[in-house]
């Protein structure tokens, strides 16, 4: 029987099994060839280091690799049809919100790939919002708690899920802030982008 190792699974393994210097830092990167590389000297400018979140090794790389979509698009899909959520749309807040860095902290305190404050988290039953599935989970949940405010009006419930839905209300529209506007733009841009491919059959 043949085995098939991939490279996420070699640095699982390395991670464990390598014994490196006390106090040394790993670095890593996956080559064009699928070559899995190594070092505490981090002499290529590919190399990323290692961390270690919760006992289990994340590679922190940048360019939306912390997590590979693959292994996630069935959850998602599931989430998707449990809130009645567009999958495509999931993955484009995702990608807007965090390029899918599921350790993504911002400066005003959001946290994990759809960047949840910890109000919201709390709110949304989300145990640890690093998590890529709890914050998937919270995350939709919260979309659909703002699509169901704004009938259904994308552009409003995208404006609220960055804003606060108060401001929302209160405006009775999209709010004039720069950050929002462009983060609607952002958000609907990668949706038609990820509508586009799914349309053509060549994924997310």
């Amino acid at each position: 029987m043949t085995t098939f190792f991939t490279p996420w699974m070699i640095i699982l393994a390395c991670w464990l099994f390598f014994p490196v210097p006390a106090g040394a830092t790993m670095y890593t990167f996956v080559d064009g060839n699928g070559v899995v590389h190594f070092s505490n000297v981090p002499n290529d400018p590919r190399y990323v280091r290692m961390e270690e979140v919760k006992g289990r090794p994340q590679v922190r790389v940048r360019a939306g690799k912390y997590i590979d979509l693959r292994d996630y698009e069935g959850y998602i899909r599931s989430v998707g049809s449990r809130y009645n959520v567009d999958p495509l749309l999931i993955q484009a807040v995702i990608k807007a919100e965090s390029n899918f860095d599921c350790l993504a902290s911002s400066g005003k305190g959001a946290q994990g790939l759809m960047q949840l404050m910890p109000g919201t988290a709390r709110d949304m039953r989300v145990a640890d919002p690093f998590d890529p599935h709890d914050n998937i989970n919270g995350g939709t949940r919260y979309l659909r708690k703002m699509l169901n405010i704004f009938d259904e009006d994308l552009h409003l419930a995208l404006a609220a899920y960055n804003a606060g839905p108060e401001v929302v209300k209160n405006i009775g529209g999209v709010p004039d802030i720069p950050e929002t506007v462009e983060y609607i733009n952002r958000v609907l841009r990668h949706y038609r982008r990820y509508q586009t491919s799914s349309s053509s059959g060549k994924g997310g």
